[in-house]
C-alpha cells in the first residue's frame, strides 16, 4: 500500500479542473452492455474502480478502444454470459462494488447476470435489496449461493410493471432501469433517485433508441423496447471533486479556481459551503474561491447551531460529509454533521481529533464540530485512509496542517481521485508520494 508524505500549512494558488464523474462513468459504462453498437463515451476519470470496471467488460468479451487517456468507444458485439459465473469474475468484483452495475444490462439483454458480494469502501452496510427486489418484479428469479456469496439470476424475458423502490438508491435505480429498457410493456419507478449521474444515464440511453418519460424526477416510465442502437456521451464533472477542491481552498487559505464545474449540476453544494462561511464567486462555469482568514458559521434563522446532513438528491451528498467535517474544524462557530445513509462513514474522525480538533462524536451517525478560528492549527500525524471520501478529507486536513503527515492506504484516495497528488502539486502543495 502507498502512502502520502504532505508537509501542511501551505497557501495555495491555481487553475484546477475537476475529472469526469465517477459514479457517472461506472453507470454509463456499464450500459455498454445493452447493445452490440458502438458507444463512445468521453471524459472517462482514469482512475482505479474505472479501470477496473473496464476491464471487467473487456474480459465479458467487449471490445474496447481507448482513444485516449479520457475517451474510450466499447463494442458489446460478442459477449461471454460464462465468464459471469467464473471464480475469476467472482475475485475482481470483489475489489469494485460498481460491479453490480453490470447485472441490469447483462438480465436486459441476456436475460442471465450474477451479482457476487461486491467490494469497495467500508463505510457500513450496503444492501441490494433494491435491486434484487426490482429485478424480481420485472420477471426475474434468483438463487442465491451462500458458500460463493452470489446470486444468480434469470428470467425467460423481462416484463414491464409498476414498482415502489424501498429507497432511492442511485444504483439501484440504475440497475433496474437499464434492465426495464429492454423489457415488454412499460415499468414506473417510483421513489427513484433523480441525482444528475442518473439523470445523464437516461439520456444516453434515450440518445441509444430508449423510451424514457420524468427524466430528473423520481417518477421514471420506461417503455420497453426490442434493441439499441450506438451513442456518444459526454460524462459530466465530478461535482464530489468539485466540492472537495471548495473545501481545500478554505481549509489551507488559498486562491484557487475551479474551471468547468457543471455549476447547473452541482444543486446545493455550494450552498452548503457557503453556510460555512465560505465565499466564492461564480464566473460562468467556473467557481474561484478567494483566500479567506476567517470563515464564520452560519445559524439557522431562530440562532440554533447549524446542521449539514445528507439527504436523496437533490439534497446534500453523503460523499462530501467528511469534507464538511473537517473544513468546519478550522471554523468559527459550530456545525453538527449527521450522517444518515452510512453508519461507518465517521470512523475517520478519531484521526481528526488527534491533530487536534474539537469534535464531539455523539455516536456512529453524528459529530458535533466546535470550530478553532485556526486559533489552533491542526498538527500532522499519521493516520490510514478508511475509504475514498475519508482519505481526501485527511488529506485536506493534512495540507492545512503544521508539521508533517502521512496517510497510508492511499490506494483507496486513487480509487476516486484521478493523480490527485500531481494536480495539488500544481498548485504549490508539498505531497510525496511513496509506493
Amino acid at each position: 500500500m502507498g502512502t502520502f508524505e504532505v508537509s501542511g500549512g501551505k497557501k495555495l494558488k491555481g487553475t484546477i479542473t475537476p475529472q469526469g464523474a465517477k459514479n457517472e462513468a461506472l453507470q454509463v459504462i456499464s450500459a455498454v452492455l445493452l447493445t452490440g453498437a458502438r458507444v463512445t463515451i468521453h471524459n472517462i476519470p482514469d482512475i482505479i474502480d474505472v479501470r477496473l470496471q473496464i476491464e471487467l467488460l473487456e474480459r465479458l468479451g467487449v471490445k474496447v478502444t481507448r482513444k485516449n487517456r479520457h475517451c474510450c468507444s466499447f463494442e458489446a458485439s460478442d459477449i461471454d454470459t460464462d465468464y459471469l459465473s467464473s471464480p475469476e469474475f467472482r475475485k475482481m468484483t470483489g475489489r469494485l462494488r460498481g460491479s453490480v452495475m453490470l447485472a441490469g444490462p447483462m438480465l436486459g439483454r441476456f436475460h442471465k447476470a450474477y451479482i457476487p458480494k461486491p467490494g469497495g469502501d467500508k463505510i457500513g452496510r450496503r444492501r441490494l435489496d433494491t435491486h434484487i427486489v426490482g429485478f424480481q418484479k420485472l420477471g426475474a428469479r434468483f438463487d442465491y449461493n451462500a458458500d460463493e456469496a452470489f446470486f444468480l439470476l434469470k428470467t425467460s424475458g423481462l416484463k414491464g410493471t409498476q414498482m415502489v423502490l424501498d429507497e432511492p438508491s442511485v444504483t439501484g435505480t440504475a440497475n433496474i432501469l437499464m434492465a426495464s429498457v429492454l423489457s415488454e410493456g412499460i415499468t414506473t419507478l417510483y421513489n427513484a433517485a433523480c441525482e444528475p449521474y442518473i439523470q445523464q444515464l437516461c439520456r444516453m440511453l434515450v440518445q441509444m433508441g430508449a423510451k424514457i418519460e420524468g427524466i430528473g424526477s423520481n417518477l421514471l416510465k420506461i417503455e420497453g423496447v426490442s434493441s439499441l442502437n450506438g451513442a456518444t456521451h459526454h460524462i459530466l464533472p465530478d461535482m464530489i471533486e468539485v466540492g472537495s477542491f471548495i473545501g481545500l481552498a478554505a481549509m489551507t487559505q488559498s486562491d484557487i479556481t475551479i474551471k468547468q464545474c457543471g455549476i447547473p449540476h452541482l444543486g446545493v453544494i455550494p450552498e452548503r459551503f457557503q453556510q460555512l462561511g465560505i465565499k466564492m464567486d461564480f464566473q460562468g462555469d467556473d467557481i474561484h474561491i478567494p483566500e479567506q482568514e476567517v470563515y464564520k458559521v452560519k445559524t439557522f434563522l431562530d440562532g440554533s447551531v447549524l446542521t449539514i446532513s445528507d439527504h436523496p438528491w437533490p439534497g446534500f451528498t453523503p460523499d462530501l460529509l467528511s469534507i464538511i467535517l473537517v473544513v468546519a474544524t478550522q471554523a468559527r462557530g459550530s456545525v453538527l454533521v449527521h450522517q444518515k445513509m452510512f453508519e461507518s462513514r465517521l470512523f475517520f474522525v478519531d484521526k481528526i481529533i488527534e491533530m487536534g480538533a474539537h469534535i464531539v462524536l455523539c455516536d456512529p451517525h453524528r459529530a458535533v464540530v466546535i470550530g478553532l478560528e485556526r486559533k489552533a492549527p491542526l498538527r500532522g500525524i499519521q493516520m490510514s485512509s478508511p475509504d475514498i471520501r475519508a482519505g481526501v478529507a485527511l488529506l485536506i486536513a493534512a495540507l492545512s496542517a503544521e508539521g508533517k503527515s502521512v496517510i497510508q492506504n492511499i490506494d483507496q484516495i486513487d480509487r476516486g481521485y484521478q493523480d490527485i497528488d500531481i494536480r495539488l502539486r500544481k498548485l504549490g502543495a508539498d505531497i510525496i508520494r511513496h509506493p
